[in-house]
């Protein structure tokens, strides 16, 4: 089932079906990002104020002024604050448009979610002073700007994610060996996808990127009629990317059907686990708190 959320949530700000209703992605970016940092400002755990970015755990050779102690007092935690201009990671954004992408049963393609959360990664990071690319791909690179933080950068991906489509099928070694190609410095990557490939040529074509150093998330976006099928009768199904097509019947769904989407979700999450990598399950009918606060750890894990 869907989360809901009271119009003066910050949670409200989340929820796709309110970000679809903003004029352009820019907003779209804005909206969710502040929406999330309300959120956290009012979380019992963790306190935030405006001079700062975000927490980090206290390390050694860290100047301790800069401890939280209120942080502590409530979490028995060593957290400091990190400034605005301290970090110098940089973030690249891989995000699938083949045609599987642009399906939704509830509006809202995959895409179109897809496109919302890298947004507003792409925002967050920029906030952070981090430098942010994208890769639009399908089966062909599609749409390519290497990581920047120059003025203008952050317009530029999200132009770029605008503009995608939602076309042609899926080939993941294409962008993954153009990344390869032109981009060595060590970093952040994340991939969005609802990964329809098979799962072993995903693991061979991820795991030189691990290889490189670079730390990759996976956020596997599927659509509630994709994770929970509510099938009355049979139905003929075209696959949105070869065109075959197949009858299929309420009880294949109910069955055969869950047992394969579940088994293709845990053989992903697997082959994520074993290269080190994170991957997020993303429910698109539901708020991007969940993924926004798993992208934070991730970035906080590996920084």
């Amino acid at each position: 089932m869907a989360a809901t959320a009271n119009k003066n949530s910050p949670m409200h700000l989340l929820d796709p079906q309110v970000l679809a209703s903003l004029s352009n992605l820019e907003l779209v970016a804005k909206a969710a990002v502040e929406g999330f940092v309300i959120g956290l400002h009012r979380s019992p755990k963790f306190g935030f104020s405006q001079e700062f970015v975000e927490y980090r755990a206290y390390g050694e050779g860290d100047d301790p002024r800069y401890i939280d102690w209120n942080v502590y007092a409530r979490t028995d935690k060593t957290y400091i604050k990190r400034f605005l201009g301290e970090t110098n990671s940089h973030l690249m954004i891989l995000l699938d448009s083949s045609a599987s992408m642009g399906y939704g049963s509830q509006g809202l393609s995959k895409l179109q979610v897809g496109k919302f959360l890298a947004a507003s990664l792409a925002y967050m990071s920029s906030r952070q002073h981090d430098a942010v690319g994208v890769m639009v791909f399908a089966d062909e690179v599609l749409s390519y700007r290497p990581p920047a933080s120059r003025s203008g950068s952050l317009q530029g991906v999200i132009h770029a994610l605008d503009k995608a489509e939602a076309k042609q099928g899926t080939a993941i070694h294409k962008p993954m060996t153009r990344f390869q190609e032109n981009i060595r410095r060590r970093g952040l990557v994340a991939v969005i996808s609802d990964f329809y490939c098979d799962t072993q040529e995903l693991l061979d074509n991820v795991r030189p990127l691990a290889v490189q150093g670079q730390d990759v998330i996976l956020f596997h976006l599927l659509d509630p009629a994709e994770l929970a099928p509510k099938l009355l009768t049979s139905t003929l199904f075209e696959d949105m990317e070869t065109g075959h097509a197949v009858e299929v019947s309420p009880a294949f769904m109910q069955t055969e059907y869950r047992d394969r989407i579940n088994a293709h979700i845990s053989a992903i999450r697997k082959a994520a686990s074993g290269m080190n990598c994170d991957h997020v399950l993303i429910n698109t009918s539901e708020p991007l708190d969940k993924p926004l606060h798993s992208y934070l750890t991730f970035r906080e894990k590996r920084g």
